[in-house]
């Protein structure tokens, strides 16, 4: 497997030049960069403004093979307005197409949010969500192929495709090579067991991000630095193996609050660590 590191991993005030510098410095091979509403990397970015970001990332001899967005959030695929899921659509449109000038060959989505906010206000029911996402990523599937960049489902806290079968089955329901799944290995402990998922979604899993979590604490504040929480690491990585995954996991865990830079560091020597690179 490579090592890379995502960019929410730093501080959100530093360029992108010194987080490729920061990464590289530290040992990684690739970094995942993010795309932003607006910024240095954002909805708004040109080809050009991409592809220099490209070249700064391969100058330094770093590689960029996937992109990130926490957007998804705000703009959901599965949303019930029309101009809302629209724009969801967009957004992916855009990843697609700055990760091909980046030289990506993979976006992170989340495909959906299911939610029954407190006061009356407008909610999306789990079969609700299942429809609308399955829709939009069928409809944009090809998109995805034209560009040569898959789409990534990650697994995440939305409380949708809770388990691997039903990643599976969702994943394979769009019926495209182009849409696999972005498996995050923290993200499951509070309700499963990583290699298993690893396991059953199989050659599906396109990108894969590691983080570590206590299940004592069972909330945001369970993320912990990689091997200080309950990820059977030697399991998860004896899965990896037997599927056969090579490609990046990019370590996301965010930033200290003082010394950042300290951070990357730690992050790279304990994945030197569960790579089994020491």
């Amino acid at each position: 497997m490579k090592k890379g590191i995502n960019r929410w991993s730093m501080p959100g005030e530093w360029p992108i030049q010194r987080c490729i510098e920061e990464a590289k410095a530290a040992g990684f091979e690739g970094i995942e960069l993010t795309l932003e509403e607006t910024g240095e990397l954002s909805l708004g970015s040109r080809e050009a403004e991409v592809k220099a970001i490209r070249a700064a990332a391969q100058a330094a001899g770093l590689e960029l093979r996937s992109l990130a967005t926490g957007l998804f959030w705000r703009y959901p695929l599965s949303a019930k307005d029309p101009q809302v899921q629209k724009k969801a659509k967009d957004i992916v449109i855009k990843a697609l197409t700055a990760a091909q000038w980046l030289g990506a060959d993979t976006i992170l989505v989340v495909p959906g949010v299911v939610s029954a906010p407190p006061g009356g206000s407008e909610s999306s029911s789990y079969g609700e969500v299942w429809d609308r996402a399955l829709g939009a990523l069928r409809e944009l599937a090809p998109e995805a192929e034209k560009r040569s960049v898959h789409i990534g489902i990650e697994n995440v806290w939305n409380k949708f495709l809770l388990s691997p079968i039903e990643m599976r089955e969702f994943i394979d329901s769009i019926g495209s090579d182009y849409v696999g799944a972005y498996f995050d290995v923290g993200n499951v402990l509070l309700y499963g067991y990583p290699e298993d998922w690893i396991r059953i979604l199989g050659s599906r899993i396109k990108k894969v991000h590691f983080k570590d979590f206590r299940t004592s604490v069972g909330t945001l504040a369970g993320f912990v630095n990689l091997l200080q929480g309950d990820v059977n690491w030697p399991e998860v990585m004896a899965a990896f193996a037997e599927i056969g995954y090579t490609d990046y996991a990019y370590a996301e865990i965010g930033p200290y609050r003082y010394h950042s830079e300290a951070l990357i560091g730690d992050i790279s020597r304990a994945m030197d660590w569960i790579m089994q690179r020491k």
